[in-house]
């Protein structure tokens, strides 16, 4: 069994580019200092449907515990400390699969 992860993000109205692509980089290294993460995926949404969120993250574990240690982790901590101040809704679901 896999533990996912799926959060997703509207961009506050004065996010810029440049934040989201801040933001990019930062998940970019995640996989690298995070032994837990199995599968890990994210980016912007490609505007196929109206009223989407502006962009997703979806993170694979082999179990709930590191999902914690993924949580609990102080590069994801800085992460989410990062995008806090830029996001105006979050939404996000963890599931077995």
């Amino acid at each position: 069994m896999t533990f996912r992860h799926v959060v997703c993000f509207r961009w506050a109205d004065d996010t810029t580019d440049e934040d989201v692509a801040r933001f990019t980089e930062m998940l970019v290294g995640l996989p690298g200092v995070i032994p837990e993460l199995r599968r890990y995926h994210f980016g912007r949404d490609a505007g196929a449907a109206e009223g989407n969120f502006d962009y997703a993250v979806a993170a694979e574990f082999d179990d709930r515990d590191g999902w914690v240690a993924y949580q609990e982790h102080p590069e994801h901590r800085r992460c989410i400390e990062y995008v806090r101040p830029l996001i105006r809704d979050r939404v996000a679901v963890q599931f077995d699969v």
